[in-house]
């Protein structure tokens, strides 16, 4: 039988989503469950074994030839491994092998999940025919990755691109990761939202105090609200320059809960951008809203698989 779809795996902090993939990058059959985070590993991999029960048990079954995880990180794509920050009963779990028992031995390709919303950017998105690219996913965290050359460029543990932990205030807050003043402790939207508040913004009569609020606020021109977005954009700049100086991309594509602000953070963005994107190899780069949306995770595991063939 012809084995023309792939299976694919969006494993986060939230939710587990599964699907059955074709050629076409649509999605033929899907499975979900929350993902139960604050539990052990067993259970974790409990509710990723009903997902997949899901999909073994859909009579399209039979013509998935290989299947793709797209992971919180980090992950070891080497060793099939996978330490999502926020799954704490996940550490150095090995993702692959366990996925690969569930699903009798088809070849499983692993990448974090920043990587594959860059694959499905980069195939059906808006990277899409541009041969160098960053796309990243600004939200509680921000990850990303990178399209060099034409392909996907996940790097030896599939982890490269990772955007969000260049450091770009050298003397800054210490971020979780160790370092200081990273490009996710300026712009993932629970620091847009802690700085907000920090310097004096007030959350409305519904106590909201995401960053989805502070972007309201901002947009009906509150000044403290306004500050905190342009500090994220003035860090997301600083890092997308340092990236595109380094390996020449054409286009940054940003994606995420965070990019749902639209102009409150792509307006600054893009003037942050022309103080740091310098150089006449960079001055030309493009910044653009991600268009994959939820299903980016799916997509891009979906394009990791394929590239197994």
């Amino acid at each position: 039988m012809d084995t023309d779809l792939v299976a694919a795996l969006d494993i986060g902090g939230t939710k587990i989503a599964g699907a059955l993939v074709d050629g076409d990058g649509t999605l033929l059959v899907r499975a979900q469950r929350p993902t139960p985070a604050r539990e052990g590993a067993e259970a974790v991999m409990g509710a990723v074994d009903e997902v997949l029960g899901e999909l073994t048990a859909s009579p399209l079954w039979a013509r998935a030839g290989s299947a793709g995880i797209g992971s919180a990180g980090p992950v070891d794509a080497g060793a099939g491994t996978v330490s999502p920050v926020n799954v704490p009963g996940w550490r150095g779990f090995p993702l692959v092998e366990r996925v690969q028992k569930t699903i009798g031995g088809l070849p499983v390709a692993l990448v974090g999940d920043g990587v594959a919303m860059t694959a499905a950017e980069h195939w059906l998105g808006a990277a899409r025919g541009y041969d160098n690219a960053l796309c990243l996913v600004v939200s509680t965290g921000v990850g990303g990755g990178l399209v060099l050359g034409g392909s996907l460029h996940p790097g030896p543990s599939g982890n490269a691109g990772h955007i969000g932990h260049i450091s770009v205030d050298l003397d800054g807050d210490p971020c979780p990761c160790g370092a200081r003043g990273c490009v996710e402790r300026i712009a993932s939207g629970p620091n847009i939202a802690r700085r907000a508040l920090a310097d004096g913004w007030l959350p409305g009569p519904d106590g909201d105090a995401t960053a989805a609020a502070v972007a309201a606020a901002a947009r009906a021109g509150d000044p403290v609200a306004t500050a905190s977005y342009e500090r994220a954009a003035q860090a997301l700049a600083a890092g997308i320059a340092a990236t595109a100086t380094l390996v020449e991309i054409d286009i940054a594509v940003i994606g995420g809960g965070v990019a749902g602000a639209g102009d409150v953070l792509f307006t600054p963005l893009r003037r942050s951008l022309a103080d740091y994107a310098t150089l006449s190899f960079v001055r030309g780069l493009t910044v653009a809203p991600a268009v994959m949306g939820t299903d980016a995770g799916l997509v891009g595991a979906a394009a990791a698989a394929i590239a197994l063939r």
